[in-house]
């Protein structure tokens, strides 16, 4: 699959993204279904009807890829996944389902185990981010896209990170200490990822938690847009792994 592919299976898709956020809010106006899985996390009727919209539209444009969901069992017992999706059709359920605003949409395609292409929707911030390639990341603006170049007007005296809780663990309070962060506000779903390609915030540190679907896209968009993301090794994350666990994560919008 070369760029031009990737690029018209990504724009082919931005419509779908804008659709699935405005039924996600459709469905919350009227009154969520809600039930707490397994895993003792929330899902609600607007999680399982995105999902069905994303993959639908999905497996018409690449049939031959298999569809790893959050929201499904479907391709989670494979082995050996190396090009896929990776889809989380809320990410950030609970903003969700509690009338927040930073709940988002998302897919990201894996080729070679590593972060191709990425969509993220934030319907009530009615914010669209997508990417297909190095120096190919972008953020849709009323009929405009505006390319994303997160290394513009970096302020190495005032480091601003995003933060999944206001109460940081040591080792993520040593690392902040180590990049000379000033200062760090909470924010969750991977919006985390899109502020920091828009060069809003200068990046996120967090210890091993949530799944390869949580990230995937937003790895890529902000990758894309010349962001580095590593674990706290400075390895490469690498997708399809076993049980899709994500490792310890840094995310910054450059070398810092």
């Amino acid at each position: 699959m070369n760029n031009e592919n990737i690029k018209k299976i990504v724009e082919d898709l931005i419509a779908t993204f804008l659709y699935s956020g405005q039924v996600a809010l459709d469905l919350r106006n009227k009154g969520l279904k809600k039930k707490i899985k397994s895993d003792k996390t929330p899902v609600s009727n607007g999680d399982i009807e995105v999902n069905d919209i994303l993959t639908n539209k999905i497996k018409t444009l690449t049939p031959e890829l298999p569809i790893v969901s959050e929201e499904s069992s479907e391709n989670k017992e494979k082995k050996n996944l190396n090009d896929f999706w990776l889809i989380d059709p809320i990410d950030g359920t609970y903003d969700y389902i509690n009338n927040l605003d930073e709940f988002t949409i998302n897919a990201g395609l894996i080729l070679k185990n590593q972060p191709a292409a990425g969509l993220i929707f934030a319907p009530a911030k009615k914010r669209m981010f997508y990417s297909y390639g190095l120096n190919n990341s972008y953020e849709v603006v009323g009929e405009n896209k505006v390319k994303l170049e997160c290394s513009k007007n970096f302020n190495k005296d005032l480091i601003k990170f995003v933060s999944y809780s206001n109460n940081i663990k040591p080792e993520i309070k040593s690392i902040h200490k180590k990049l000379n962060v000033k200062e760090f506000i909470k924010m969750k779903s991977s919006l985390k990822f899109c502020v920091i390609a828009a060069g809003e915030y200068d990046g996120y540190v967090a210890e091993p938690r949530a799944y390869e679907w949580d990230i995937a896209a937003g790895h890529a968009i902000l990758e894309h847009a010349g962001g580095v993301i590593t674990d706290f090794n400075n390895r490469k994350i690498k997708y399809g792994k076993k049980d899709f666990k994500n490792p310890s994560l840094i995310l910054k919008r450059n070398s810092i």
